[in-house]
């Protein structure tokens, strides 16, 4: 059977490959039309930094080994998904001051589609009565480097799978690992991340993720609309309350702006599935995240509609809890306490939608599941939900 493997880092056995051209040639099979390649990038922030490229033919996408394994860009059939951020990257960890004394030195490395907050924290930052810094902004994972890569190629299937093991662990601290696959199929308008973070303790271990999935122009500006099955809704704050009744579109680029979160239960279909679904403004491009909601019941909807030179973008964030401060989520009972070795799964799916038909359709999977379930609309932050 045409299947090949190709490690590209393994710190156990000293083995780096510092570059990889692989096309239907090298593997065999009925399967073409498809490259990946592995280059490490140089010059400025990005120094250092190692990006595999896969292209399946119709969606392109770059994976980051060295940031969490997150995915920085991607493209289907011509449309662009993710944003125009004022950071030029994807930057090196080395040069991200997570613990600057602001608590937010994460935003130095922040312009990827898709990364992982958490593990040990992931919401704002949170400070000790002294002053200093207790948890960073959106944890550590999404800038740690992954110490496995593997690459994994079926002529006959047409599926590409990366494969990566990124550890979170200190002394006197929790030790996590993430062990994911981002897989993709030749001909397909999707891929699907599929998770696993294990605790290697031999202690319990708290547990905070979400996935800050990332869109911008020129997707995403005026007039373009978010649909989500909403089983209920509640603004973060004050500022996001005044734009409740707009939750669901865009606005323009607007120079000091403050950013609107939204925080949700989504609805769900009987086995949990459900997708949020991001419209252009001529409603001919669009955008899907499927994720269950047994797995990640909390969904977070962040709109920073500044002018796109400052960053206009847009945030999908499902998750096992909401992005407040890490002692709110744990007294609500939000943050997941782990077993000596336990593991939990988290699976999600990017989608590109190229045309109004493939929107459209999309967005009517949204509306068969809110057909069942009446949305419970807030207009005031949930004490329950926001600190």
């Amino acid at each position: 059977m045409p299947r090949k493997t190709w490690t590209l880092t393994d710190v156990d056995a000293d083995v780096y490959l510092d570059r990889l051209a692989v096309g239907p040639g090298d593997v065999g099979g009925p399967a073409v039309g498809y490259s990946v390649t592995k280059r490490t990038l140089r010059g400025g922030l990005r120094d250092g930094v190692d990006v595999v490229e896969v292209d399946n033919g119709r969606f392109r996408f770059t994976v980051v080994p060295t940031r969490g394994m997150n995915i920085w860009r991607a493209n289907c059939d011509g449309v662009e998904l993710g944003w125009k951020s004022p950071v030029r990257g994807p930057v090196n960890p080395a040069f991200v001051p997570l613990w600057e004394p602001s608590g937010i030195g994460w935003l130095r490395g922040f312009d990827e589609l898709l990364v992982r907050c958490g593990l040990e924290s992931n919401g704002a930052p949170e400070f000790l009565p002294n002053g200093a810094l207790r948890y960073p902004l959106h944890g550590r994972i999404g800038n740690t480097p992954a110490h496995k890569v593997e690459l994994t190629i079926d002529g006959d299937t047409g599926e590409i799978a990366l494969t990566g093991v990124v550890d979170e662990s200190r002394l006197f601290g929790p030790k996590f690992r993430l062990s994911t696959t981002i897989a993709t199929k030749v001909g397909e308008s999707r891929v699907t991340i599929a998770d696993q973070i294990t605790n290697l303790s031999a202690e319990p271990s708290q547990l905070e993720l979400f996935y800050h999935t990332n869109l911008g122009w020129p997707l995403v500006g005026a007039g373009a609309t978010v649909a989500l099955p909403v089983e209920r809704m509640a603004p973060r704050d004050a500022v996001a309350a005044g734009a409740v009744p707009n939750w669901g579109v865009y606005d323009p680029e607007t120079p000091g702006l403050g950013e609107a979160v939204f925080f949700f239960e989504p609805a769900s279909d009987a086995a949990g599935r459900t997708l949020a679904v991001v419209t252009s403004a001529d409603g001919n491009r669009g955008f899907g995240l499927r994720f269950n909601k047994r797995q990640m019941p909390c969904f977070t909807l962040w709109k920073n509609c500044q002018a796109v030179a400052d960053g206009y973008v847009t945030g999908l964030e499902p998750g096992i809890n909401f992005p407040n401060v890490r002692s709110f989520e744990e007294r609500q009972g939000r943050v997941a306490d782990l077993k000596p070795g336990e593991t939990r799964c988290f699976e999600l799916t990017l989608e590109g939608y190229a045309n109004a038909d493939a929107t459209a359709a999309a967005r009517r999977e949204v509306a068969a599941i809110q057909a069942n379930v009446t949305p419970g609309i807030c207009v005031s932050p949930d004490p329950r939900w926001s600190p």
